[in-house]
């Protein structure tokens, strides 16, 4: 794991699991080394689609050693049940459910509402049809350790409800992670490599938090308010933007975060993180 700065770019991408071929919900941001505020990295189409991250996260990684930062959960909660999904014969492992969700998967650009809606729709909670919530909150070690700590009750892959479908976001991102997988190492999955680019799951209310964001108003919607979060994190004030929308500025709050945070071993070795975690869950950076 690195024990030093051994990036010199930080991108932070805030990700998007909704039907379609572009996707208003994804922005992303870049910074280099220093202290020069993020800038957001505008869509070829002006929207992004999610195979044009893809395409931009390999250029990126080709030019500069590159921390990638995915707002999304990398993998389903395994540890608590021993599977991923009760009662099918899916794989028990990170990279090779990534697979399988691609492999079943035919929605365009990367999407995986199918998984959901068709081919495993049992597991995932769409309403009060579905019987009792609280049988599908399931959550990774990384999750219920955050919420222990204090730091808020995390979204489960499982809850298919609310506007920001943590869970189709989540398992398109597996289609995502399948492909940049082949490439570039996924931590914890895979070790990271010395002068080389990576990618990590990130969760962007924690970057808010650590800029003094309080509990429940993570969320920065003007110029002000986002400067004084990129100051709490080092970094200088921000290039004004033609408009604010939180999905901006978490992108670019997190990539400074990122900045920051990355070089701090702590980070990379989290106590509660097992072999077994890391092969099948993952963990969310940041969390300690």
């Amino acid at each position: 794991m690195p024990k030093n700065n051994r990036f010199t770019h930080f991108a932070a991408i805030d990700w998007s699991g909704a039907k379609g071929s572009r996707h208003k919900g994804i922005a992303v941001a870049l910074c280099g080394s220093g202290s020069a505020a993020p800038e957001i990295v505008a869509a070829t189409g002006k929207i992004w689609s999610r195979q044009e991250v893809a395409d931009w996260v390999l250029a990126q990684a080709r030019q500069a050693p590159t921390l990638f930062g995915f707002d999304f959960s990398f993998a389903p909660p395994l540890v608590e049940r021993s599977t991923y999904l009760p009662g099918e014969n899916v794989p028990t492992a990170a990279r090779a459910f990534w697979a399988y969700v691609d492999h079943v998967c035919t929605d365009e650009d990367l999407g995986a509402a199918s998984f959901l809606e068709q081919h495993h729709r049992r597991h995932f909670y769409f309403g009060k049809a579905d019987g009792v919530k609280a049988d599908y909150m399931h959550l990774r070690r990384c999750e219920a350790h955050y919420n222990a700590g204090g730091g808020g009750k995390p979204s489960t892959v499982y809850d298919a409800i609310g506007a920001a479908q943590v869970a189709k976001a989540s398992f398109a991102g597996m289609r995502l992670l399948h492909r940049l997988g082949q490439h570039l190492p996924i931590w914890p999955i895979d070790p990271l490599m010395a002068g080389k680019s990576g990618i990590v799951e990130i969760y962007t209310s924690i970057a808010a938090r650590a800029a003094g964001r309080p509990k429940g108003r993570t969320k920065i919607r003007d110029a002000v308010t986002l400067d004084a979060a990129l100051a709490a994190v080092g970094s200088d004030p921000h290039r004004p933007l033609a408009a604010y929308d939180d999905h901006a500025t978490d992108a670019m709050l997190s990539a400074a975060w990122l900045r920051r945070t990355a070089p701090d071993p702590l980070y990379w070795s989290p106590p509660d993180l097992t072999v077994q975690i890391a092969r099948t869950e993952g963990w969310t950076f940041g969390v300690i």
